[in-house]
């Protein structure tokens, strides 16, 4: 048996909080002070003068992964392959993620303002229980900061942030914001007419059509889903508002099929999806249910193209709406002067570990099949440990332990 084998049980416990909202740890090689900085919050007690000529639109993910009853599990969300261009900027380095973990990977909220003037505006947003692991353009706070030795845990009372001060506007501008050569999904958020910005950095103005950030946190989704007998999935409503709008999907090999939910106020048991679809009326479904939302038409189209090839990847998920108000509990955001109106919509993802999972996967671990294991990637720790609970036969415990430690190796070897 792998040596590494046991990680699943033997990884260094953390201590949750009470209530539903868990502890995420940070760890380092070192273990010294915990350092927290608070960042400048332009948020005070006077009124906020709004600005009838601007306006902003968000979109962003929340990832998760379901466990055996149906809730959020921890995991590793940024053990996968890096996809962003190298001028974004990280908390730390790219290197540091691995032992960052949580129940909610917060993925590219894109933040786009439209003004009818030149403008200048500040913003800050707060992250539940989290950290915000990268952004771009430049920030002039992130927190908490930490060093390359330290080890910072969120509790109860922390909260992760980023602000920047100064974000000019400037409607009509020419000047192109950075692209490397090579090919990234981040590029596909530009593709909208959302006005030009800069911020003041080191290296001069860095421009861009968005602001862009990530981040991991353990707050409770609002959203549970649990596969129950026979082949449906138990979809259920945690939170005080409706769920607007969510869709099951599922993907094997080149099939798919989807079921659109109807609103959700409490809780639905869906029937898996025949595998007839196609992505080109997915796409057309979703769009329009993003539009529905208060996208603006090329915004919901960016998103979809942002995530064209995750989104919709080998495997079986619910995305589901995720309620304003529950937005802005866990992502409280701040824009001085206010805009005349603010959208945002955020889709929830909850990866769904299926009886068809369980069996590709083992069955691709077993033949050494790389290409089918990568089509689960960043999901494989969850899923293994997922199919560990569930594993009575001693032996096949110990078997899906090794292959778990597999995933480790190779979690640590890519992070190196």
């Amino acid at each position: 048996m792998s040596p590494y084998a046991n990680l699943s049980t033997n990884r260094t416990k953390l201590n949750r909080p009470s209530g539903n909202v868990k502890r995420i740890c940070l760890l380092a090689p070192a273990f010294l002070a915990l350092f927290l900085i608070a960042s400048a919050n332009p948020r005070d007690a006077r009124p906020q003068s709004v600005d009838p000529g601007l306006t902003a639109h968000e979109w962003g993910t929340f990832t998760s992964i379901a466990g055996n009853d149906g809730a959020a599990v921890e995991w590793s969300p940024l053990s996968g392959p890096k996809d962003l261009p190298g001028f974004v900027e990280h908390l730390r380095t790219p290197n540091f993620k691995l032992g960052l973990r949580g129940t909610v990977r917060m993925e590219t909220p894109v933040l786009y303002f439209y003004s009818t003037h030149e403008n200048s505006v500040s913003v800050h947003v707060s992250f539940s229980h989290g950290y915000i692991t990268e952004w771009y353009p430049h920030a002039e706070s992130i927190a908490p900061a930490t060093s390359e030795t330290s080890a910072v845990c969120a509790g109860n009372d922390q909260d992760g942030s980023v602000t920047w001060n100064f974000v000019a506007l400037t409607p009509g501008s020419a000047d192109e914001p950075p692209r490397e050569e090579r090919e990234s999904p981040y590029y596909a958020a530009r593709e909208t007419a959302s006005t030009p910005l800069f911020v003041k950095a080191s290296a001069g103005e860095e421009r861009e059509k968005f602001l862009f950030y990530r981040g991991v946190s353990s707050f409770a989704v609002p959203i549970s889903a649990r596969i129950v007998p026979v082949n449906r999935v138990l979809v259920q409503n945690l939170s005080q508002q409706p769920i607007p709008s969510a869709i099951f999907f599922e993907r094997r090999g080149d099939k798919i099929g989807y079921r659109v939910l109807s609103p959700l106020q409490d809780t639905a048991a869906v029937e898996f999806p025949e595998l007839s679809g196609s992505i080109k009326s997915l796409r057309a479904d979703f769009e329009a249910i993003l539009v529905s939302q208060g996208l603006n038409q090329d915004e919901a189209h960016a998103m979809l193209e942002t995530w064209r090839d995750s989104w919709f990847e080998q495997g079986s998920r619910v995305f589901y709406i995720v309620p304003k108000p529950f937005v802005d509990s866990v992502l409280p955001l701040t824009i001085s002067p206010a805009p005349a109106e603010t959208v945002r919509v955020f889709v929830g993802r909850v990866e769904l570990v299926t009886p068809a999972t369980e069996n590709e996967v083992a069955r691709a671990f077993a033949a050494n099949d790389r290409e089918t294991l990568q089509n689960y990637a960043r999901f494989l720790e969850p899923i293994l440990t997922i199919m560990i609970e569930r594993e009575s036969d001693p032996e096949r415990v110990a078997t899906l332990q090794d292959y778990l430690g597999t995933v480790y190796r190779s979690m640590f070897a890519q992070n190196r």
